[in-house]
């Protein structure tokens, strides 16, 4: 058994993809692609945690690639170590973020002239967490062109539709465990959290079990492990997320006590209500007997 930096935490994934031969082999292995040319860039957003007086960043990846066909695209990879309110906001904001970007844009020259196209765009979501119906490893989500009028699927691609449409991959990691049916989830093998130890932060592969063409991904995770300010700043984004946790802990209680006192407040209502037609038929029982009185004077009278 070889002992390697866990993938899931940003700082490792990120010491993995900074490697372009080792994140080719990964890109390519889950897009299903030949990549090669890869240029790679990690946009960090700075948090700061100042009650306990830590900062950290936390990463999100995107990558040019241009594969065997001469097509260029960009993948943009989410790692989401724990499922949180948050999330679908987030990644929302991220992809529209990569939609709008100017950097985005490929120069094209051809023999007439030259111009500028927007590079099609490929998601790539690691899940902590599962989904809430879908029970597989790996999940992708592709497009297909339907001819409305007839059914039939439209086999040719169209600039406009590929340009505001994309590609996504969805993988489920707590699915990965035992799971080891195609060299892709050999491959992704490196994220299963079945083979963490007491420490979270390191994984328990075994090397034979992995197929030769990927194996400079474990090196590179090796040398993950060993290194000391990887190591560390493993531990700070473990702080961010108990923090992180706590405070959307806090909010859900917040939540439920507001709820709470809704309720006792349609309660108070309710009882405000049945009171006040108690109260209501209380005095038409009054008006009734006040009336009975009154014409009983008068045959009195009489």
């Amino acid at each position: 058994m070889l002992q390697i930096a866990n993938p899931i935490y940003d700082v490792v994934f990120k010491y993995l993809m900074d490697d372009n031969k080792v994140a080719k082999l990964l890109l390519s292995a889950i897009i299903g692609e030949d990549i090669i040319r890869l240029e790679y860039r990690p946009t960090e957003m700075k948090t700061d945690l100042t009650a306990k007086s830590v900062t950290v960043y936390h990463i999100d990846f995107s990558a040019k690639i241009r594969s065997a066909d001469g097509t260029e695209k960009l993948v943009i990879i989410e790692i989401q170590k724990a499922k949180l309110a948050t999330d679908i906001m987030r990644f929302r904001k991220y992809l529209g973020a990569q939609y709008s970007n100017p950097e985005n844009i490929q120069e094209v020259n051809d023999s007439v002239t030259s111009y500028k196209k927007v590079i099609p765009i490929i998601s790539i979501y690691f899940l902590g967490h599962k989904l809430d119906h879908i029970k597989v490893p790996v999940i992708k989500v592709q497009r297909d062109y339907i001819d409305l009028t007839t059914g039939t699927t439209i086999y040719e691609k169209e600039y406009f539709i590929e340009s505001l449409t994309h590609d996504s991959f969805i993988i489920q990691i707590p699915f990965l465990k035992d799971n080891r049916k195609t060299d892709l989830l050999q491959v992704l093998s490196i994220f299963d959290q079945s083979n963490r130890e007491q420490d979270f932060h390191i994984l328990n592969v075994d090397e034979k079990e992995f197929p030769e063409k990927y194996r400079d991904i474990i090196r590179r995770l090796q040398q993950a492990n060993s290194d000391s300010e990887v190591r560390q700043q493993m531990g700070v984004e473990d702080i961010y997320i108990e923090d992180y946790r706590q405070t959307e802990r806090q909010i859900e209680k917040m939540k439920e006590a507001i709820t709470e006192k809704d309720i006792a407040l349609e309660e108070s209502k309710k009882t405000i209500e049945e009171n006040k037609k108690t109260i209501e038929e209380n005095k038409k029982q009054l008006e009734d007997k006040d009336k009975l009185i009154e014409e009983l004077k008068k045959q009195v009278n009489k």
